[in-house]
């Protein structure tokens, strides 16, 4: 198999391309990015000889589609997007990448008979919603933020292209992903950065919202698996009592989250313990488009394809704080090359 993953420069594209030579897989990495860095980092320079590099923007149809086509792509795993805050600082940019790249994902796997598509969603698409566990037959009609519409967007799609196409498509809804060598802008970087530094972290809705964080090497297990699971349709599909998670398409939904969720004074708890320091903590109410909890049913992941995120809160935690140490030592990165971890 040659399998494409966009946004493979990105934390959880980096981990990614790292289980798939280990399942016997061609990576193919597509980023917009210049510099692979995480890839290098994660693999080493040895294993990233296994890894083809491919500069685009999932923005570019043609060039998308040329992509998929010249490297004879089997499967695509789509991971590309704009997050949280870029998407409430530039809806329109965050439409254009996450709803209009998406589209021309899809229109590469269609034209060039793609095996099997695996995209990235997210938690967020539950929104407005307070029945926990979160569960993938649950109506998602009601995102808080823009983010999450363009996930829901996304999701509409790809059954879209399932239904009219023949496409395999797999969306898997990520929860609070962390670890090592993620986005600086996450949590887990403010809160240790603040702490390392005597500063004041801020801990929205006082910290007592719950999260269903999830280990980033559990989700790269979680995605590689997914993609050997290929859809077929659900026979046992009612329009009367439509099923979100499914279809009579090729089409299958999932949850990949801890389904052990934290309260957030827990997680700061474990971190302060890791890191021998205790954090001075500036409470305030919750965010706008924010949620309270998030909980995670994956029932339906494990049972397809027999796997469950195993990362306790403390060994996750352990892990980044010891990354974060080596890699800023000496008040910098230990690679001179890194300028930041955008």
């Amino acid at each position: 198999m040659t399998t494409l993953v966009t946004g493979a420069f990105g934390c959880i594209g980096a981990w990614v391309c790292k289980r798939l030579p280990e399942a016997g897989e061609q990576p193919v990495a597509f980023d917009v990015g210049d510099d692979p860095w995480r890839l290098r980092m994660i693999l080493g320079p040895e294993r990233l000889r296994d890894v083809v590099m491919v500069k685009g923007d999932i923005a570019d149809r043609a060039g998308v589609t040329r992509v998929v086509g010249e490297h004879k792509i089997t499967r695509l795993i789509h991971l590309a997007a704009w997050q949280v805050p870029l998407c409430r600082q530039g809806p329109s940019r965050g439409a254009l990448i996450n709803v209009v790249g998406t589209a021309n994902v899809l229109e590469g796997c269609r034209h060039h008979g793609v095996q099997h598509l695996v995209y990235a969603s997210t938690s967020s698409v539950y929104g407005a919603n307070t029945k926990m566990p979160f569960s993938v037959h649950q109506n998602v009609d009601h995102p808080l933020s823009f983010y999450a519409a363009t996930k829901k967007a996304n999701e509409l799609m790809a059954h879209t292209y399932a239904h009219l196409y023949a496409l395999p498509v797999t969306g898997l809804r990520f929860f609070t992903v962390y670890g090592p060598w993620g986005r600086p802008d996450m949590a887990l970087f403010l809160f240790t950065r603040n702490i390392l530094a005597g500063k004041p972290i801020d801990v929205f809705n006082h910290g007592h919202h719950r999260r269903d964080f999830t280990f980033v090497d559990d989700i790269a297990e979680g995605v590689v698996r997914a993609c050997d699971r290929v859809p077929a349709g659900n026979p046992a599909w009612d329009g009367d009592a439509p099923d979100p998670a499914s279809s009579r398409a090729p089409y299958r939904l999932y949850n990949s989250g801890n389904n052990r969720p934290v309260e957030l004074l827990h997680y700061i708890g474990a971190l302060e313990q890791r890191l021998g320091r205790k954090a001075e903590m500036n409470l305030l109410p919750l965010q706008a488009g924010d949620v309270p909890d998030t909980c995670a049913d994956i029932e339906d992941l494990t049972r397809d394809v027999g796997y469950t995120p195993a990362t306790p809160i403390e060994e996750g935690i352990g892990a980044f704080v010891d990354w974060y140490l080596e890699f800023y030592k000496d008040g910098g990165p230990a690679d001179p090359k890194v300028v930041n971890l955008g």
